[in-house]
C-alpha cells in the first residue's frame, strides 16, 4: 500500500470525525446549520491536533558497543 503524507492522513481524520459530529448533531435534533458550524470548527481542531501530535518521532538506533 502506498504511503500517504501526514497532512493527508490528518485531513482524513478531520473529515470523517467532522462528518460524524455533524451527523450525530443532526440525529439528536440540533439545527443543521449549527451542527455544520460545530463540525467544521471541531474538524479544524482535529486536523491541527493530529497534524501536530499524531506523527511518531523516529527512534534513535541503539549502540550495542
Amino acid at each position: 500500500m502506498p504511503a500517504l503524507s501526514h497532512s493527508v492522513t490528518s485531513f482524513m481524520w478531520a473529515l470523517f470525525l467532522g462528518l460524524y459530529i455533524w451527523l450525530g448533531g443532526v440525529a439528536v435534533g440540533v439545527n443543521g446549520a449549527i451542527a455544520f458550524v460545530l463540525a467544521v470548527v471541531c474538524g479544524f481542531a482535529i486536523f491541527v491536533f493530529v497534524r501536530t501530535y499524531g506523527e511518531d518521532s523516529p527512534r534513535r538506533p541503539r549502540s550495542d558497543g
